[in-house]
């Protein structure tokens, strides 16, 4: 990603939205808002339906016009630009290929349009780019679902717009088609070197492909980052849950020393460092700590001797395992978390881990992470379906 003094010298594709808003009568679809979408980045949108991120997206292209505030496209203000006038592309998820015409004149048709004569050189290269130079005479309907995506892709960058705008273009593919052609987009958005903004409602998407992801919530940014960052970091109980499985721990601040914040939860103690509390820790107040699942080790009672020195630890009995493959998805009753998860890799599986067996939680204090506990435990949770508006 481009620093703040290379996005203001460039000038050209960064994206700023100052103070952006839409309003729908009485609906708030998008509170004001401030973003910075870096020049040559690849950029998400990420939420749940209804959480605003097509809504802003659109108010980029100049489909839908905000409330208040300014969209700038580099140097340039497009607020008030129709959509034919800003430098700007969009690749929808049904991708509105022409049935009729072949790939070659699909691509050409932004090139003909623009009354270029000369179009062979530029369209070649732009499937040779997509890799379909071999399919350019085939109509779309002979094209796979994700070669038909690529060459909507390939449609929208001939144009050379500073922005190439992608809202839920994924969505119509299945699992296996999509994970090939999230790594397909980011080749290409790689090669063309031009900022990419993508809406989307699904975390690993965002996460495969993104430089930066802006994770929205109810018409607001809740949390901006890198994919690694908000996952390690979560700043709110909805980020921590939407991106991935979180486990919660209501505790107390027993003490303070250096570095570290001494917990109480369930009658033993846990150890938060200081640097990974998104709010302040006073003796006595209350704080939520986090630990993801694949984080967290699992020692069956009998050798609970074996655990190394100052890792956190917890008691508990399972009380359900899965076996998925890659690993051993335990959920495990605790006096601190009644469904504590636990994701275990499936290297030297321990036979006595299963239900009923009384084990030892434990990890490392640095994978402990601390938040405000006023917040919604279950923020997050809910079952994402994909996005209608």
């Amino acid at each position: 990603m481009k620093t703040t003094e290379e996005t203001t010298k460039a000038g050209g594709g960064d994206v700023r939205l100052t103070g952006i808003s839409k309003t729908y009568g009485d609906f708030t679809a998008v509170h004001p808002l401030d973003l910075t979408v870096p020049e040559g980045s690849f950029f998400a949108l990420l939420g749940a339906s209804g959480c605003g991120k097509t809504t802003t997206l659109r108010m980029i292209a100049g489909l839908e016009e905000p409330t208040a505030g300014t969209v700038h496209l580099g140097d340039q203000d497009v607020t008030a630009l129709p959509p034919y006038k800003r430098p700007v592309n969009t690749v929808f998820q049904s991708y509105a290929l022409f049935p009729h015409l072949d790939i070659y004149e699909n691509v050409a048709f932004g090139l003909r349009r623009r009354g270029i004569k000369s179009v062979k050189k530029q369209v070649e290269e732009m499937l040779e780019l997509v890799q379909l130079g071999e399919q350019a005479r085939k109509k779309p309907h002979q094209l796979s679902g994700g070669q038909q995506q690529r060459v909507a892709v390939a449609r929208a960058l001939i144009n050379h717009p500073k922005v190439l705008l992608l809202d839920e273009p994924l969505g119509a593919l299945d699992l296996k088609l999509r994970r090939q052609m999230q790594l397909e987009l980011k080749r290409i958005q790689t090669e063309v070197g031009i900022t990419f903004v993508h809406v989307t409602h699904d975390q690993e998407e965002a996460m495969t492909m993104a430089d930066c992801v802006a994770v929205m919530n109810a018409g607001r940014v809740e949390q901006l980052g890198t994919p690694a960052d908000l996952y390690e970091n979560p700043r709110t109980t909805f980020v921590a849950n939407f991106l991935g499985t979180s486990n919660f721990i209501e505790a107390e601040v027993d003490s303070t020393s250096g570095d570290d914040i001494v917990l109480k939860a369930g009658g033993g103690k846990l150890v938060l460092h200081r640097a990974r509390a998104s709010v302040p820790a006073a003796t006595g107040g209350k704080i939520l700590a986090g630990v993801r699942p694949e984080k967290i080790s699992l020692t069956h009672a009998d050798d609970a001797g074996e655990i190394p020195e100052g890792r956190n630890r917890i008691t508990g009995r399972i009380t359900e395992s899965s076996f998925i493959g890659v690993s051993t998805q335990f959920v495990v009753d605790s006096p601190v978390c009644s469904d504590f998860e636990v994701y275990v890799q499936n290297i030297d599986r321990d036979p006595r881990l299963a239900p009923g067996a009384e084990v030892v939680l434990h990890w490392n204090p640095a994978h402990t992470f601390g938040l405000d506990a006023a917040q919604d435990i279950d923020a997050g949770v809910e079952t994402v379906e994909e996005e209608v508006a």
